[in-house]
């Protein structure tokens, strides 16, 4: 019996649907049209570069209103871990795709990860409104890819939409309800609420806030919340109840399965990607987390360097904990051959004088504030001090900025590189050192006074001096490609017929 009455708590549990595709395929513009709000116009170079949680109520052909949370990533490369975050938490992967443009390096990675999740995939194909948009070939670019959707030699759904006109909206919504009906999903409303947390961000007046979307239970005021360590803590985070907020940030009493969460008032940043769960007392929340020492996200951290490896010092600084991980990602692929970034301190809020005094500790440091404030005090302790702040809202507008710096500060080095290379036809005489041969070049200009490498066999034998170059015997100071000349080439290697002498210049790079 209790079995039969736990069976009958369980209820239908709404779709939770990530927003995948490429940049610039109009994901958010979609998401903007559903919610009637213009989020692209308040994001930084008109590109979303935070995952977002958002509900609607959606009122289906048949009368019926139904749920559903939208999962909105970010399409840059730069946030690969976000978008497969996603495909871990969400029930319904959206794939999104420009009629104008077709399959993309995004599209590509975002198709490889939903087959591996094995998630039930819906193929949305947006901007039909385009003039240059073409439907046919955008299924065919699919199929290419092996996605092959309905009509077009597969059963995966699909729709056409405009996020402009919204065209295709109400398609969109109405098969998102019907697919998850056909998956059967439940959750019991009657449990603790657990999830799973999506970001966290430090907030000046409130403190440390995480979002998460609920997966089963109901998150309620007066509970403990309480997140597990990560790789990088020794502890795990907690945070009485106090006050709770839904996804647009107003309060509310309790919140169920499948909504988007805001818990405020962590003791410490909970790692992103990690299962929350709530408890009714706090010794148990502090039990389930593993409450430790330290905190996980500020901290230093240490990057491999080779002996002969120089460094660009770095403390960064982030307004959430995703793009704090997607800024350390895009810092690992930097590295240059002689110089590597390298991260002395990162977190997450606003820059402080403690990261001031950091960057000051390493030679030729600097700070980079991503979407966070700087207080003019901490701006004026760094001018004193001689540590620049450098502030940045767009992803590849700080990857550009690292990979300038960092081609400024590698290294120079002297290398050599062949100016010309000969072919020794004669020789004319020999005084001590001093040899008078008789030769073609093959290729670049060979120059008086430059040094030259001796060749024999492929061989380097020795080296000597263009001491005086003749054409016709009219002494010059440079012969070019296919030209024939008579040259003194100071060396003590016996020169040969047959020898190449490759004419070599020293090169900074």
């Amino acid at each position: 019996m209790p079995k039969l009455a736990q069976k009958e708590e369980k209820k239908a549990r709404p779709p939770v649907v990530a927003i995948l595709g490429h940049i610039d395929h109009g994901k958010s513009t979609l998401i903007d049209y559903i919610r009637k709000t213009n989020v692209t116009a308040t994001e930084a170079g008109g590109i979303t570069q935070h995952i977002s949680a958002y509900e609607i109520t959606h009122a289906s052909k048949d009368g019926r209103s139904k749920r559903i949370t939208f999962l909105d990533t970010p399409g840059h490369e730069a946030f690969t871990s976000i978008r497969t975050r996603c495909t871990n938490i969400a029930d319904i992967a959206a794939l999104i795709v420009s009629a104008e443009d077709g399959v993309k390096p995004q599209t590509l990675e975002i198709i490889k990860y939903i087959k591996e999740c094995d998630m039930p995939i819906l193929v949305v194909i947006t901007k039909i409104d385009k003039p240059s948009a073409d439907v046919l070939r955008t299924k065919q670019n699919l199929a290419e890819n092996d996605v092959y959707v309905e009509g077009y030699g597969g059963d995966i759904p699909v729709v056409e939409v405009s996020g402009k006109t919204g065209a295709g909206v109400d398609e969109f919504l109405d098969m998102i309800c019907l697919m998850s009906e056909m998956r059967e999903g439940t959750a019991d409303s009657e449990a603790l609420g657990s999830g799973v947390i999506i970001e966290t961000h430090r907030d000046a007046k409130r403190g440390i806030t995480a979002v998460g979307i609920i997966k089963d239970g109901t998150v309620r005021q007066g509970l403990v919340a309480a997140a597990k360590a990560g790789q990088a803590a020794s502890g795990g985070a907690i945070a009485p109840i106090r006050f709770l907020l839904d996804g647009e940030g107003n309060m509310v009493e309790e919140l169920s399965f499948s909504s988007p969460v805001q818990i405020v008032g962590w003791d410490k940043l909970p790692e992103i990607g990690r299962e929350f769960k709530t408890f009714l007392k706090k010794k148990e929340a502090q039990e389930f987390a593993g409450v430790g020492k330290s905190d996980a996200i500020e901290n230093k951290i240490e990057q491999k360097s080779g002996e002969d490896m120089n460094t660009l010092p770095i403390v960064v600084k982030a307004d959430t904990a995703g793009s704090l991980e997607a800024i350390t990602e895009e810092l690992k692929k930097l590295s240059r051959e002689r110089i590597e970034p390298k991260i002395i301190l990162s977190g997450i809020g606003g820059v402080s004088e403690n990261d001031v005094k950091s960057a000051l500790s390493a030679t030729g440091a600097l700070i980079f504030s991503f979407n966070t404030k700087i207080d003019p005090q901490v701006g004026f302790l760094a001018e004193r001090l001689g540590v620049k702040i450098l502030s940045f809202n767009v992803i590849y507008e700080f990857t550009d900025k690292v990979k300038e710096l960092l081609s400024e500060r590698e290294p120079k080095i002297e290398i050599e590189e062949i100016a010309s290379t000969s072919k020794v036809l004669k020789m004319f005489g020999t005084t001590k050192d001093k040899q008078v041969i008789g030769a073609r070049v093959l290729s670049g200009l060979v120059k008086r006074g430059a040094t030259v490498k001796i060749i024999r066999r492929e061989s380097e034998i020795g080296q000597g001096k263009v001491k005086e170059l003749q054409q016709s015997k009219v002494a010059t100071d440079s012969l070019g490609e296919g030209t024939e000349f008579g040259a003194m080439i100071e060396s003590k290697i016996e020169i040969v017929p047959g020898d190449m002498l490759n004419t070599v210049v020293l090169v900074t790079k």
